[in-house]
């Protein structure tokens, strides 16, 4: 079968992407009300929160078989913290898709009691969660019946000795129960995050596709990121994109979604006709930052408005400390502005192809996905 190449054209040459902190000259340009827009045109709608930089799989292309040096939970964001944040960004700032992150968000212990009072909030966001699926199975119908919306579950292979040479973690069934409870308990689209790595599980990426069309979720492959905490990313080992497709193409019949994908970050591909699809994430080879419409929020509450920022806007100081505002409409509009600020900083691109790219110290576990 033909092999189906990616369709989206390689951006110029940007400048790497710095933090929220922009020059005083970007900040008085940016806007006093309103969303939260940055200097070239686009708009952040999709927050993404991280509850926890903790998580019980051990995955190698994130962090050693050890764990990290967790960061001390009276540094992570209070529940009343969190709710504040949440309001300000969907009354004052336009957010309409909140996801929860980690870590691993399920490690949070008031995890449903949060997704019920951003389901409360108005207009009520569309809301979802990225997990590894370990204890899904008995939280799913819970989670459902405080608000949320959809799941992804990060999976990378079908294969019991591949999962556990991966996540060093011999837990493949609990994963594969979580995705049946999420499905069943109407989570829906169940996505399906995959990162296929050279001579681990290359050979998978075809069954795991087979896997998901099998039981209506949707696959979802992303290229591996220099995000590591090891930052042991090596840009002529990754599998790219069209290697991806290369492996697919093997099997299936793809062809281009006709859609335009927005700001969606997968280029979409109808499998054997359709309807249904398969998605791939080409963060490195294919950078769709020109479309990116997303914010971050660490779990000790620093604004991020690209995954690979060099600086932080802490949002923390202004909800405690010396530098706390008041818990009301003055002090919700300080917070809201300082957002508005940080967003309006946001360089044209991350840059990973430019030979001065370098990687942010956070990994994506203590950043959030």
């Amino acid at each position: 079968m033909a092999t189906v190449r990616l369709g989206i054209p390689m951006p110029s040459r940007s400048s790497s992407a710095t933090g929220a902190a922009a020059s005083s000259a970007a900040m008085a340009g940016a806007p006093t009300s309103g969303g939260l827009l940055d200097q070239h045109g686009r708009t952040a709608k999709d927050l993404r929160v991280s509850l926890t930089d903790r998580c019980n799989l051990r995955c190698t292309y994130c962090m050693p078989a050890e764990g990290l040096d967790w960061m001390d939970r009276d540094e992570a964001l209070g529940l009343a913290e969190l709710q504040r944040l949440l309001r300000i960004a969907v009354t004052l700032l336009g957010i309409e898709e909140i996801r929860f992150t980690g870590g691993e968000p399920l490690l949070y212990s008031r995890l449903t009691e949060l997704i019920s009072y951003t389901s409360s909030l108005s207009p009520r966001p569309e809301i979802s969660l990225t997990t590894n699926a370990l204890g899904l199975s008995r939280k799913a119908a819970d989670l459902k019946a405080a608000g949320l919306d959809r799941v992804n579950v990060s999976l990378d292979t079908i294969d019991p000795d591949h999962f556990h040479a991966i996540t060093r973690r011999d837990r493949l069934n609990d994963v594969l129960a979580g995705l049946d409870a999420a499905h069943q308990a109407g989570l829906r689209p169940v996505k399906v995050n995959a990162v296929i790595q050279p001579g681990i599980n290359e050979t998978d990426a075809a069954e795991l596709l087979q896997f998901c069309l099998d039981h209506g979720y949707e696959l979802r492959f992303i290229e591996q990121m220099p995000l590591d905490a090891g930052h042991e990313w090596q840009r002529d080992t990754f599998i790219t994109a069209e290697r991806i497709l290369e492996l697919l193409s093997a099997r299936f019949d793809l062809a281009p979604h006709p859609e335009h994908r927005g700001a969606a970050p997968a280029e979409r591909f109808v499998v054997n006709g359709g309807p249904a699809t398969v998605g791939i994430i080409a963060s490195v080879t294919r950078p769709f930052c020109g479309d990116c419409d997303r914010t971050r929020l660490t779990a000790d509450g620093q604004i991020r408005n690209c995954l690979f920022s060099h600086g932080e806007m802490d949002l923390r100081a202004l909800l405690r400390g010396p530098s706390a505002v008041t818990d009301d409409d003055a002090g919700d509009s300080t917070i809201a502005q300082a957002w508005r600020d940080a967003t309006w900083g946001k360089l044209p691109g991350h840059a990973i192809n430019d030979p001065s790219f370098l990687q942010p110290a956070r990994s994506m576990s203590a950043i959030g996905g």
